[in-house]
């Protein structure tokens, strides 16, 4: 392991710096400034990366345009797009372990998570890469006063796509919207994280050595207030992607009136968990555990309302404390590692703090609430009974390994409190009730439901928020569409 991480940041980092990504060069930011990266395991500084502002953005947009107009991929032939993106997932996937060391080091995933995340990144490019000779229209046969017409729609690539990507799953997330975009025919610049920019800077040339040309797909590294906010105010981008927070999306949104480029939004989510009394506990209580402390509850649509039948609260309690209790918190690469760190020092007191406001408001600490350790950005699985509906616990999204409890009685009561959020993400229904499971998926107001599971997605099917969740759908064919834009074409055949 130690070889694989050494090897990893040599390819990376270098001697610990790293450089932006344009037009098919390494560069630095054109201001100079530099932001140092953690490791969030232990705390320690790993290297550098450039502090990019909106001259740096601009020369990436410049690029991205120049590629568009040139055609070099936009007019690609779609069986020629499709043979470089399926030797890029090859590629990916051969790399593999060195991209999950990045990810472990730089975002804390622990190293058999980050690993699942890029095998799946793999299957998402591969499946986006079918989908480049699949970009057709239809024909229709209209007739009407003024004669016949021959009549069709075409799909064009939606031009520059601005990629504003989070820090919790930075490889996996890229991926989302690079597949999609770069099957329609668009040119990108991608904006990572100020925390984890390492591994989109890898993905950026392995993309090139499979056959992307130069300037299709570029990196700008930079904090989002600034790099980010110009990115989305830009008058050349037509389009910008953005995961993260409700807050921050809405930004977006004011910031892409400037000349109406097209939002998709991926934002926050306080994800419902809604456990019958007849549901299987032996599954159920193991998969809502895993549901909300895997990778320490630093994914949007982690499970972190839970609603429990009032027969078996008193046993689901007992059995998320055990689980929250028997984890192992530790390094990222340990193997045996359950539960990793939060991603820096600041989001750890975030999470903290929220906890004792609970707390604070009459939640009962059933398990966890703590810190953990001294070195590193650690805190314990946390479990929370009883907090008022409108309680912070509640109504906001923690993004910690914590979860919280409350007891219902009745189906119609339950959906209520369920949907009573302004968030809409994801939710997670546990019954052996096959009736009552679909009633409560077709009640439920989120882009995801899971029946008895948590977590699961496929490439095929697409996934976004009801509400403030988000705009628009990531992945299936509407992933791709985001990413194309539809003219209708008429021909008159009156002679």
């Amino acid at each position: 392991m130690d070889q694989i991480i050494e090897r990893s940041l040599g390819d990376v980092t270098g001697a610990g710096d790293q450089l932006m990504w344009i037009d098919g060069e390494a560069v630095a930011a054109l201001a100079g400034g530099t932001i140092d990266i953690f490791n969030p395991s232990n705390g320690a500084r790993i290297g550098t990366s450039p502090a990019g502002l909106a001259a740096d953005i601009d020369r990436a947009v410049q690029a991205a345009r120049r590629s568009f107009k040139s055609g070099v991929w936009s007019r690609m032939p779609g069986a020629a797009r499709q043979k470089i993106l399926w030797r890029a997932a090859d590629m990916i996937e051969a790399r593999a372990a060195e991209i999950a060391t990045v990810e472990a080091l730089n975002a804390g995933q622990l190293y058999p998570f980050a690993q699942a995340m890029v095998h799946g990144a793999v299957e998402l490019l591969r499946y986006f890469a079918g989908w480049a000779t699949k970009i057709h229209g239809l024909t229709s046969e209209i007739s009407g006063p003024m004669g016949q017409f021959h009549a069709y729609t075409l799909r064009d690539p939606i031009g520059v796509a601005g990629m504003i990507v989070p820090w919790n799953v930075p490889f996996g997330l890229v991926m989302t919207k690079l597949g999609a975009a770069l099957a329609a025919g668009c040119s990108c610049v991608v904006k990572p994280s100020e925390e984890t920019p390492y591994s989109a800077l890898m993905l950026v040339r392995i993309l090139e050595e499979a056959g992307v040309p130069k300037g299709v797909v570029n990196v700008v590294t930079g904090y989002g207030h600034e790099a980010g906010a110009a990115l989305a105010e830009h008058p050349d981008v037509d389009k910008i992607a953005f995961t993260g927070s409700t807050e921050i999306g809405k930004r977006i949104v004011r910031a892409a009136a400037g000349n109406l480029k097209k939002v998709t939004l991926e934002l926050g989510g306080k994800s419902p968990v809604i456990m019958f009394d007849d549901a299987d506990l032996a599954k159920a209580i193991p998969s809502t555990a895993m549901g909300i402390f895997l990778h320490s509850g630093q994914i949007c649509i982690a499970g972190s309302r839970l609603y429990v039948q009032r027969k078996i609260f008193d046993q689901v309690m007992a059995g998320l404390a055990g689980a929250a209790a028997s984890l192992k918190i530790g390094d990222a690469f340990s193997p045996a590692t359950q539960i990793g760190p939060l991603i820096s020092a600041r989001q750890r007191e975030r999470v903290s703090e929220l906890v004792a406001s609970g707390v604070a408001g009459g939640a009962t600490l059933v398990a966890g609430g703590q810190v953990h350790g001294e070195q590193g950005f650690y805190f314990q699985p946390t479990v929370l009974a009883h907090p008022k509906a409108d309680s912070r616990v509640i109504r906001e999204e923690i993004f910690g390994p914590v979860i919280t409890a409350n007891v219902f009685d009745e189906f119609d009561e339950v959906l209520e409190a369920a949907n009573d959020s302004t968030f809409g993400l994801a939710s997670t229904v546990y019954t052996t009730d096959i009736s009552k499971a679909h009633r409560a998926a077709k009640a439920l107001q989120a882009g995801f439901v899971w029946i008895n599971c948590h977590f699961v997605s496929d490439p095929s099917l697409p996934g976004g928020g009801f509400k403030q969740s988000g705009w628009g759908r990531e992945m299936g064919a509407e992933g791709l569409d985001a990413y194309l834009q539809t003219k209708s074409v008429f021909t008159s055949l009156n002679g």
